[in-house]
């Protein structure tokens, strides 16, 4: 358990500066840090073409987010179905299908890297390097603006709101949040984690496969051909902007990612890093550091409990292997140089962000596990993907501020403006198209015969199909290995999962954001609800949890419990 507790503890030491840096970055009044990058931001808006000092109100807002992300997806799209004709392919890998082509780049345009292929053996390194790695790098960038964008419009970091040319309420200019995210944290942290990444033998070339003789000479294939690349760069980029698409398709448990444990234990700080710091960032930017110290308590609170069972179940024996061997911890689909508990941990990290990186095969894990790891990604917001963890999160604020107000009798209102019928309707919105997306696609899926291609038959089938489309929406991309997902089904249904999943809970609370900060503000009396205690951050966690199991719970009983039951039994 030492290694957790390192882990844990690095995280929240190097995540404090981090998000006092991000403050700083994003603050309205100028500092240090606007003088070492303003010059090198002033030339990528030239070449842009955009004003970024121009007030943008959310409707503008959003339709920025759109368009880049269209223009984005049209170019990956290009690249990926043409990348045989393309240079940088010395491996002569051949293009895309139309349906793998267009999971693939829905899975990266919203920042969740789900894979429905193999990278080494389906992607050219141009294909890596300009359609996947440069999405890698502008969609987290993309989260963290919006979530910028509401922070400081919800919390108001001026004394007026701003306003835009037509007299609308302004969130902000989102070329300037996007390129500050990207100059100013992506690309140097990537740098950072890159070297470490190569000091510990991650491969950084552009040479072909390499070709190593066998030690067994008396097999008849004496030679083995292993695909290297720039992996180093993309390994450093799939982490910190909690990506999660690996070089490899067995991703970060393939020895060339994830060479040794101290490369293991990098990649799990880097995982959490990011996600960790908004929080602080959202204190030191908002003023509400009370209230940040209470979201994070929920946070880690959530963390620890989920993590805690995820370890304690795979450091459990395999009922698979009972009788057979001697009792010992879960090894099945795990590396044995990471053993269960890092891997567990792993698991619980990747789940409880939109990382969705794995060390170890989810499908191999105990069913508490497995289903742990469901419920990370149900709750979506434990720390979440880069700004939009903590953009779920306050939706979840923003449920608990209307529950808790009607339920001692008050008008629901935040930091003195009032929740209204507008704005509960958009966090509605935004929360219940989760569970009816993902049980309606899982319940059609496993009702048409064909469709689902999953490898296992009863309830563990059922939690590959649930997991899928779990994960799709939640922007995760990890999966229960085991499903024919190349399939024109597959490819098509998750990629709309994932589009719905990234954008509605972004744009829904963007616009709630915008109508609060139009409201008048209500003097602060003894009757105001503070949303900044003790009492307020359970009443948080208990919304959370009962919406995730009134929610699931019916389809956790039938998938994981059932299972776990049933080889207890």
């Amino acid at each position: 358990m030492n290694e957790v507790l390192l882990i844990y503890a690095t995280a929240l030491l190097l995540a404090w500066p981090l998000g006092r840096y991000l403050a700083e970055t994003f603050s309205p009044t100028s500092g240090m840090v606007d003088r070492i990058f303003t010059p090198v931001e002033g030339v990528i808006y030239r070449i842009l073409g955009v004003q970024p000092e121009s007030p943008m109100n959310w409707k503008q807002y959003g339709k920025a987010i759109l368009k880049l992300h269209v223009i984005i997806a049209l170019v990956a799209l290009i690249i990926l179905m043409q990348q045989g004709r393309l240079p940088l392919n010395p491996d002569d890998i051949g293009g895309m299908s139309w349906d793998l082509a267009l999971h693939t780049v829905a899975s990266f345009i919203t920042n969740t890297n789900q894979q429905h292929y193999s990278g080494q053996a389906q992607l050219s390194y141009f294909g890596h390097m300009f359609a996947i790695v440069s999405m890698q790098v502008i969609t987290p960038a993309a989260g963290l603006a919006a979530l910028v964008a509401i922070l400081r419009t919800a919390f108001l970091l001026r004394k007026e709101p701003e306003l835009t040319a037509d007299g609308s309420i302004s969130v902000g200019n989102f070329y300037a949040d996007l390129v500050r995210s990207i100059t100013r944290l992506m690309l140097p942290l990537a740098f950072i984690t890159a070297l470490l990444l190569a000091w510990q033998g991650v491969p950084n070339t552009f040479e072909g496969a390499q070709t190593a003789n066998t030690l067994d000479s008396t097999v008849e294939l004496t030679e083995q051909r292993i695909p290297v690349g720039p992996v180093a760069p993309m390994v450093a980029i799939k982490q910190i902007g909690t990506n999660g698409g690996g070089w490899y398709g067995p991703n970060s448990s393939v020895p060339l990612e994830n060479p040794t444990p101290v490369s293991n234990y990098i990649q799990t700080v880097s995982i959490v890093l990011i996600p960790m710091a908004l929080v602080f960032m959202a204190g030191y930017l908002t003023g509400q550091r009370r209230l940040a110290i209470s979201i994070f308590g929920v946070m880690l609170t959530m963390s620890v409990v989920l993590a805690g069972i995820n370890i304690w179940s795979e450091n459990q024996p395999n009922a698979a292997f009972g009788g057979l061997t001697a009792d010992g911890p879960n090894l099945e689909g795990k590396e044995v140089r990471f053993g269960a508990t890092a891997t567990a941990l792993w698991g619980s990290f990747t789940t409880q962000t939109s990382n969705g990186s794995v060390n170890g095969m989810h499908d191999s894990f105990n069913p508490l596990g497995g289903g742990t790891e469901l419920m990370d990604m149900f709750i979506n917001a434990t720390f979440g993907g880069v700004g939009v963890g903590l953009v779920n999160f306050l939706l979840f604020l923003l449920l608990a501020v209307f529950l808790g107000s009607l339920m001692v009798g008050r008008s629901p209102e935040l930091l003195g403006r009032a929740l209204e019928a507008k704005e509960i309707k958009l966090v509605s919105i935004a929360l219940l198209i989760q569970p009816l997306l993902i049980l309606g696609l899982t319940a059609l899926t496993v009702a048409i015969p064909g469709l689902a291609a999953n490898s296992n038959p009863g309830f563990h089938g059922l939690s590959q199909v649930l997991y899928e489309y779990t994960s799709a929406f939640a922007n995760n991309g990890s999966g229960f290995e085991g499903l024919g997902d190349d399939t024109v089904w597959w490819n098509v249904s998750c990629a709309v999962a994932l589009i719905l999943g990234r954008f509605i809970p972004i744009l829904a609370p963007l616009a709630a954001a915008a109508h609060l900060a139009g409201k008048r503000v209500a003097p602060t009396t003894s009757g105001t609800l503070n949303i900044a205690t003790p009492t307020f951050a359970l009443l948080t966690l208990g919304v959370i949890v009962m919406f995730a199991l009134l929610s699931f719970f019916p389809v956790l009983v039938l998938g994981p419990v059932a299972e776990y039951l049933t080889l207890a039994g």
